[in-house]
């Protein structure tokens, strides 16, 4: 089985990275409380496996993410390691959240705290986290370009945006990759978003290839979710759409039995299957879920096996938004 990850290019001026990433949100409690130590311990597995990207935000807990991922990094060469954070969005003392702010102004400000709380003088590839309605793509690419210009970011990318949006910056200044939601049961940027990627020269990094956990073995009809866990405000996850969808995964368990492999790993290799200039981004939070996630590197498919897979699955027949309606209607890739 791999045991160092192979690398890719990201995007056409992007840096060499691991054919997984670690996605580090669900350390930082947005599926309920995760351990300090055993997310450490999952950051050093990803990086010791040849992972070189880690990908966080700074409202991820307000900051914890930023902090906990320093601390994981301590002792280990800043130059070993890609970060890739997100930014922009506003949040309150009670968890709420109060839109986005991508100024120039507000990036810089944005900046600097990350900059401190991860402890470091640069940036790989820093993004907003959401297209900010109030403020002109290409005046928050410009505030970005100021800052590449500064030596604070190496790398400029964007997260859920539509097409067009990707066509305005890319003409202000070359976007390394777009971080967007992908997998089996969301596929909606194969109609238009990823082609104009492609012809952009910009890569994907995917979130959300396992639907945060509904592509696994870790989910049951009927579950309940802790308050603060995002699932519990997420359509897909809420009652008839939660059984629906679960019927579908049974579906793709019985592919992944012949195959002696997990649902997850199933999830992970179909997505790998999509193109090298697709990175999945990998939410493991525990060392095991993440040697799992690297074992999928290892599964091919065949043409015939990815359409039976696809016919197990069909994009059209999953129940309920990634979203609830809210935080929707801030998805520019959406629209």
């Amino acid at each position: 089985m791999t045991q160092n990850l192979t690398t890719v290019q990201l995007g056409q001026t992007g840096p060499a990275v691991s054919r997984l990433a670690l996605g580090a949100m669900g350390m930082s409690g947005m599926y309920g409380q995760a351990d300090e130590a055993t997310s450490i311990a999952t950051v050093h597995a990803a990086i010791d496996s040849g992972a070189n990207l880690i990908d966080t935000g700074d409202f991820y807990g307000m900051g914890h993410n930023e902090l906990l991922i320093r601390q994981a990094l301590a002792d280990r060469k800043r130059e070993d390691v890609l970060l890739s954070v997100k930014y922009g969005a506003l949040r309150g003392p009670d968890n709420s959240f109060g839109g986005v702010d991508t100024r120039p102004a507000a990036t810089k400000n944005f900046l600097a705290y990350s900059l401190q709380r991860l402890g470091t003088d640069y940036i790989d590839i820093y993004r907003p986290a959401r297209l900010d309605p109030n403020v002109p793509i290409e005046e928050t690419i410009g505030g970005l370009a100021d800052m590449v210009k500064a030596g604070y970011i190496r790398h400029i990318g964007l997260s859920e945006v539509g097409a067009e949006t990707l066509r305005r910056a890319a003409a202000v200044h070359p976007i390394v990759d777009l971080q967007i939601e992908y997998s089996l049961i969301s596929r909606g940027i194969e109609a238009e978003i990823l082609p104009v990627a492609r012809e952009l020269g910009i890569g994907v990094t995917a979130y959300g290839v396992l639907s945060r956990g509904l592509l696994s073995d870790s989910l049951r009809p009927g579950q309940q979710f802790a308050p603060s866990d995002f699932r519990a405000h997420s359509p897909r996850f809420q009652g008839e759409n939660l059984d629906a969808n679960l019927r579908l995964v049974d579906a793709l368990a019985k592919i992944a039995a012949d195959h002696q492999v997990t649902v997850a790993q199933l999830a992970i290799a179909w997505v790998l299957s999509r193109g090298a200039d697709i990175v999945p981004l990998i939410g493991a939070r525990k060392p095991e879920r993440w040697a799992e996630a690297v074992a999928a590197v290892d599964i091919q498919l065949s043409e015939a096996e990815l359409a039976t897979i696809e016919a197990a699955v069909p994009a059209d027949q999953v129940a309920g938004g990634r979203y609830a309606p809210a935080q929707m209607a801030m998805l520019d890739s959406e629209r």
